[in-house]
């Protein structure tokens, strides 16, 4: 039986194409798909019609993606099941799909950069994810052994039928009802979509290309030729190069601001009238502040769940204003997990991720823009004003230190330890992920609750060690910086190095 362990992820089936994904490949994960998934599925009622079970199939722009589609639909075919093709579309889109027609979802799709690796990740009916440890893995031990015989096939007049649908004007009704923009002020802005999704959602959703509404929206296009997969520097918050051309036009045009658009359509980047960039602890303020507003209108407790690196600023503003900030494990699946469980209106992470409870917790970059647009829009202030309210504390961003090997990074990290928490150098501190890198993300090391106000992160990624740091201000956030990074990198043992206390007075 063929050996697919290597494409299993926490909440996907990758590998290179071609080679490790293949039409053959992707036809047995699809018919592994429907027997473990959309089979159970339909048998508990979801999505039940007096039909044939259906599941809703998307894909990126990458040249590779229909084969891979039309592959996976045959293998959801051989099995009974109809495939319902909606084509290019971001994760957000096939949520909406999935969630509105009650029926399972999948994607094809792959990275931001034009590399060869694809993958696959799957929806349950409702829009409820696939995960490793829920299916994900039975999935794919299930299309290796179709892969090792034949997977079986029903009856030709049983056989699932291909059909295709755009869902792009239900998925811009549907952002539009979430989030008004009829009433803000004009407002000009430049999309730059990268030459991927977002050249065909943006226009529908903040356009009048799917037939809505027009806006107050000047919409300044760029890059909006489908390229089918950018080789162009990804748009996203953590990565200013991928913003070069944006920011020029911002200014070259007087625009209000500017919007960043990832190949996948999935991770929106801002700059603001200046053509500086708006980070994402600004975004999540500022969808965070409607939507806890929102909920409380409504007589409800506003629940908001953050990751463990994103801006303090964004857990005490939203606090301020009436919510409960939880934190919880990085990533998609550990943050929709504890949304669903606390019934949580939002979630965030430090890399520009947006959560909404209001669209099946799907990750929906566009939505939280909106939200901005309607902040903006409803005051006379420009965007830099805002950015400068809502970040109001000093931040190093991630850094990175390569060092010589895994024993290199675990000594680096010795080090920290010693000196900032064995030590106490800089004084009494919190702790999380002491007993190794395995707190909620990484070594943690806070000291917020007394002056001078400062926490910094310590993550291992093979043989780097990334540091990010957020102080009260910026000459505490530069002292703990410098040091920690001092430590990191001695790369030499010697006399254990205390932490300094960071006193402004020294």
């Amino acid at each position: 039986m063929p050996d697919l362990t290597s494409l299993l992820g926490d909440d996907d089936i990758s590998g290179v194409v071609p080679g490790q994904l293949d039409a053959r490949v992707v036809r047995a994960i699809g018919a592994a798909f429907a027997d473990v998934v959309v089979g159970p599925d339909a048998a508990k009622g979801a999505g039940d019609r007096g039909e044939r079970p259906a599941v809703v199939v998307g894909r990126d722009l990458r040249p590779s993606g229909r084969e891979l589609v039309d592959a996976f639909a045959d293998g959801l075919n051989a099995r009974g099941v109809d495939a319902v093709l909606i084509g290019p579309c971001s994760t957000g889109a096939l949520a909406h799909a999935s969630g509105s027609l009650e029926v399972p979802g999948a994607m094809v799709t792959g990275g931001d950069r034009d590399v060869p690796v694809s993958g696959l990740t799957f929806l349950r009916s409702g829009a409820r994810p696939v995960r490793r440890d829920s299916g994900l893995a039975a999935v794919l031990g299930l299309a290796a052994q179709y892969l090792a015989t034949t997977a079986p096939d029903v009856d030709a007049r049983a056989r699932g039928r291909l059909s295709e649908r755009d869902p792009l004007t239900s998925y811009a009704a549907a952002l539009r009802e979430l989030v008004d923009l009829t009433g803000i002020r004009p407002l000009k802005i430049v999309v730059d979509a990268g030459g991927g999704i977002g050249a065909r959602t943006v226009p529908a959703v903040l356009g009048a290309a799917a037939g809505l509404p027009a806006l107050a929206l000047e919409v300044i296009p760029l890059h909006f030729e489908l390229a089918g997969a950018s080789s162009r520097p990804a748009a996203t918050p953590l990565e200013p190069a991928g913003l070069r051309d944006l920011r020029a036009v911002v200014v070259e045009h007087g625009a209000d601001l500017g919007i960043a658009v990832d190949a996948r359509g999935d991770r929106y980047a801002l700059v603001d009238e200046t053509g500086e960039p708006v980070g994402p602890a600004v975004m999540a303020a500022l969808v965070g502040l409607r939507e806890v507003e929102r909920e409380r209108e409504a007589g409800n407790a506003p629940i908001v769940v953050l990751d463990p690196l994103m801006s303090c600023a964004v857990a005490d503003l939203l606090t301020a204003s009436g919510a409960t900030v939880v934190r919880t494990g990085p990533g998609a699946a550990a943050i929709t997990a504890e949304m669903a469980a606390r019934g949580a209106v939002f979630g965030a992470d430090h890399g520009g991720h947006y959560y909404h409870r209001d669209l099946y917790r799907a990750d929906c970059g566009l939505l939280a823009v909106m939200h901005v647009l309607a902040s903006l829009g409803g005051h006379r202030a420009p965007l830099s004003a805002l950015a400068e309210a809502y970040q109001p504390y000093a931040a190093s961003g991630e850094i990175d230190s390569h060092l010589d090997d895994v024993a290199a990074v675990g000594a680096a990290r010795d080090r920290v330890v010693a000196a900032y928490v064995t030590d106490r150098g800089a004084g009494p501190v919190v702790v999380d992920g002491l007993d190794g890198l395995d707190g909620l993300d990484g070594l943690t090391i806070r000291h917020w609750e007394e002056s001078p106000r400062w926490w910094f992160n310590l993550r291992a990624d093979g043989t780097e060690l990334r540091l990010s740091v957020e102080a009260a201000d910026e000459d505490v956030m530069e002292k703990v910086r410098d040091d920690v990074l001092a430590l990191v990198r001695a790369g030499r043992p010697g006399p254990r190095r205390s932490a300094p206390r960071l006193d402004k007075k020294e």
